[in-house]
């Protein structure tokens, strides 16, 4: 009887599975709609059902569940709330074992399964220990030490958008603190700094519903004003990578999210800024552009039950 193994990534909006052979082969992948209203309560039932409509069609047995959540998780499989799905503290691993009947479960933080799914099969192939960093609408980040997720005494490891890289920021960040990474380095971000001193001779003044692609197209084609603004982009990232290197001591980075789409420009940038920035044993460490893109959530969670 074939065996299979199931990956989960609980999005804002939705849910992406996939279904795994016992050797780690994507065979089927899909999304089901992330239901948020009351508590969330909708979620890991939708998600149960889902996974065992898929079961019945194939035949055969489900031998795991990797689950991947947008909040904190401790180590037995407890969330620590999950604003944007509504969830409080709530012990995942065990409800959705139940929901299942299967006790091979998991439960990650997104973004370090993510890390773990780009480590296992994607951008940072080769190396046992990366750290991730996702950029998008806001900035996450995982940290792999020894093949495994270092998640941190209560689940919170790997918040890298959540670094102070400036004191005299007077904004708030959307966690409510001042001078967060995710405030330069985000799509938000880049768009904030482009638009804080916009300058009359550069293409991105003409451009009303700016975006942070605009700006790297911009950068590419050699305008001055976006060349400027990506720069302080790579400035701050690449500090901020070489302060979490000195911790970390990785093997290498994977750059991940929207942003990553802008390609070499990024990586070359912040590789100078980073090796500006840190000691020499920790010089020239493998920058590297992540490679599954939507589905690294996916890889990474049935990794931590293959």
């Amino acid at each position: 009887m074939d065996r299979y193994y199931a990956g989960v990534d609980i999005g804002g909006t939705t849910v992406k599975l996939g279904m795994f052979s016992h050797t780690g082969e994507l065979m089927e992948k899909w999304e089901i709609p992330t239901r948020i209203e009351g508590e969330g309560e909708n979620i890991l039932p939708d998600v149960a059902a889902s996974i065992e409509e898929r079961r019945a069609e194939k035949g055969g047995n489900i031998m795991g569940i990797g689950i991947g959540a947008p909040g904190p998780v401790t180590d037995d499989g407890v969330v620590l709330k999950c604003s944007n799905i509504h969830w409080p503290v709530l012990d995942v691993r065990g409800k959705l074992s139940k929901l299942t009947g299967i006790a091979k479960v998991k439960v990650g933080n997104d973004a370090n399964v993510a890390a773990l799914g780009e480590m296992w099969k994607g951008g940072g192939r080769g190396f046992d220990s990366i750290v991730m960093i996702t950029l998008g609408t806001g900035v996450g980040g995982g940290v792999i030490v020894g093949g495994k997720i270092l998640t941190g005494a209560m689940g919170a490891g790997g918040e890298i958008g959540h670094m102070k890289i400036r004191l005299d920021e007077t904004e708030p960040c959307g966690c409510g603190a001042k001078g967060c990474l995710e405030q330069y380095v985000s799509a938000k971000g880049i768009v904030r700094m482009a638009k804080a001193e916009m300058r009359r001779d550069s293409v991105l003044s003409k451009i009303t519903d700016l975006t942070a692609k605009d700006v790297f197209d911009a950068a590419k084609e050699d305008d001055e004003y976006a060349l400027s603004i990506v720069d302080q982009f790579a400035r701050y990232l690449g500090t901020a990578l070489a302060n979490v290197a000195h911790v970390l001591d990785p093997e290498a980075f994977v750059i991940g999210g929207g942003i990553s789409r802008a390609g070499d420009i990024i990586i070359k940038k912040v590789e100078k800024y980073y090796n500006d920035n840190v000691l020499y044993a920790l010089k020239d460490k493998e920058f590297r552009l992540a490679q599954l893109g939507n589905d690294a959530g996916i890889y990474g969670a049935v990794r931590m039950v293959l």
